[in-house]
């Protein structure tokens, strides 16, 4: 399994290739979008306001081997349908509307 980076808003996104389909670290996506500094505590609210996402965590999240700076962790990621998901339980602000969400999944 690679682990590679992405970045999204200056912010890096990293992912793995599991099952031939890009999987994403949640923390990492959640942290981009949200502008959150504690991302897992930010998680743990998004499951508790929104109870179809945690009834559904278990379909959305997968602990994968990703590379970290201590090493290889399983992390838990989400392929782009969990990922899309959860983009559908983070609040965004008003200007943020008119703005485009664009995700290279070729991997580039």
């Amino acid at each position: 399994m690679t682990t590679k980076i992405a970045i999204f808003k200056k912010k890096e996104i990293r992912k793995t290739i599991h099952n031939n389909e890009w999987w994403f670290v949640i923390e990492d996506v959640v942290s981009a979008l949200s502008d959150s500094v504690q991302p897992k505590g930010y998680i743990k609210d998004m499951r508790r306001r929104d109870p179809e996402l945690a009834k559904g965590w278990g379909q959305i999240a997968t602990p994968l081997e990703i590379d970290t700076a201590g090493g290889k962790q399983k992390l838990n990621c989400a392929n782009t349908e969990g990922i899309f998901r959860l983009i559908q339980s983070i609040p965004f602000a008003p200007e943020d509307y008119n703005s485009t969400i664009t995700i290279d999944f070729a991997g580039n």
